[in-house]
């Protein structure tokens, strides 16, 4: 029994003496992390090829705002790049496009280069394994739509476009909303109007080359194409007919200054009428609007100005069984780079399935690819 004793007594010395040793290297307790500090750190690493449109900084607002952090750019122009820099002075300028697409950091890639050269650069982000946001037009032929689409189900990685009038325009956000909430019944028809203000004298070279820009329906319509899918919910849809024309700009016979369609979905119509004659005397860069008809009301958003007289942007007019009202949506989220940056990180689909993505930019080449052409006599 003594001896039993002594040697509970010689266990349990050797017990605390070993216990204490190994306390003494653990590293000290770490600081404690609020869920607000979680919410703050970077939830993924981006970079930028391509700066060609002034796009590429809403297309990395949307993605800081969603938790992504900015960490290398390159672009082949001199200029693009230093302006990039100087706001954005924490990214790193990349000696090559090919030192971006090697960085298995990266998780994705943005994009507003020349437009024909986005789907290439897509392709070769896709099969890096990285993400990839491109600014519209993401695609501009239907031989780049089916290298895109191929490669994207071989690699499964996500091909997103930033539709920026519906994604970035608070207004049609809520409308989305209201839609969605059964606001104004069953949508029937949407009507898309995008009129846009040349600048000419800021326009690069390529702004006047259809082989590079895609064509007026292809470029600008492509936002339309978009909205007519998202809110009539049509899962399949045909061109019924498509115009397009150089009516006032005859000194680039390349460009297109006016275009429209008509569209019939599985679930409602749409009419796009896109155009580059928003006067100098407006306030922005056009009045673009969308009505969306539903079968107990509807709903029309001015995007960028209201010219019955109210201050800034996101005019959202809302017309039911009971009344007509106005919604000031200034204020109101912007979900889709958070919603993209979580779709990176879980593999969903939460911001735009790929299907849809893929519908409304084939289209809208379709569209541009059937026009006919219209003039008239001066």
């Amino acid at each position: 029994m003594k001896k039993a004793r002594l040697d509970r007594r010689k266990f349990v010395k050797t017990f605390i003496t070993t216990a204490a040793g190994v306390t003494v290297t653990f590293s000290p307790p770490k600081k404690f992390v609020s869920a607000k500090e979680i919410a703050k750190a970077p939830q993924i690493r981006f970079s930028a090829i391509g700066l060609n449109h002034g796009h590429i900084y809403g297309q990395i607002e949307a993605v800081q705002r969603g938790g992504g952090e900015l960490v290398s750019f390159f672009a082949k122009e001199p200029d693009l790049a230093a302006a990039f820099s100087k706001r954005y002075p924490q990214a790193k300028l990349a000696r090559s496009e090919q030192e971006i697409l090697e960085d298995r950091s990266i998780q994705l890639i943005v994009s507003a280069s020349i437009p024909n050269e986005r789907a290439p650069l897509g392709v070769e982000v896709m099969q890096h394994g990285k993400d990839f946001m491109a600014d519209k037009p993401g695609i501009t032929s239907l031989e780049q739509l089916a290298a895109v689409r191929r490669v994207q189900e071989q690699t499964h990685r996500i091909y997103s476009i930033m539709y920026s009038e519906r994604l970035e325009n608070r207004a049609t956000v809520k409308a989305g909303e209201l839609v969605k909430a059964g606001a104004i019944g069953k949508v029937i028809q949407t009507v898309g109007l995008g009129p846009h203000r040349t600048n000419l004298s800021q326009r690069p070279a390529w702004f006047f080359d259809r082989r590079r820009y895609g064509g007026i329906i292809c470029d600008i319509g492509s936002h339309q194409f978009d909205q007519f899918l998202y809110f009539t919910g049509s899962t399949k849809a045909e061109v019924v007919a498509s115009q397009i024309g150089n009516v006032h700009h005859q000194q680039y016979p390349e460009f297109e200054d006016f275009g429209d369609v008509m569209l019939r979905g599985d679930q409602g119509t749409g009419y796009i009428r896109v155009d580059w004659f928003t006067p100098d005397g407006l306030n922005t860069w056009g009045d673009a609007r969308l009505t969306i008809l539903g079968t107990n009301g509807y709903i029309e958003i001015r995007k960028n100005v209201d010219i019955a007289g109210r201050a800034g942007s996101n005019h959202l007019f809302l017309v039911d069984q009971k009344s007509t009202r106005y919604l000031d949506c200034s204020r109101g989220p912007l979900p889709y780079g958070e919603q993209l940056v979580q779709d990176i990180n879980n593999r969903t689909e939460t911001a735009m399935s790929q299907a849809h993505c893929f519908l409304a930019t084939e289209l809208a080449l379709k569209a541009q690819m059937q026009a006919q052409k219209i003039s008239f006599k001066k």
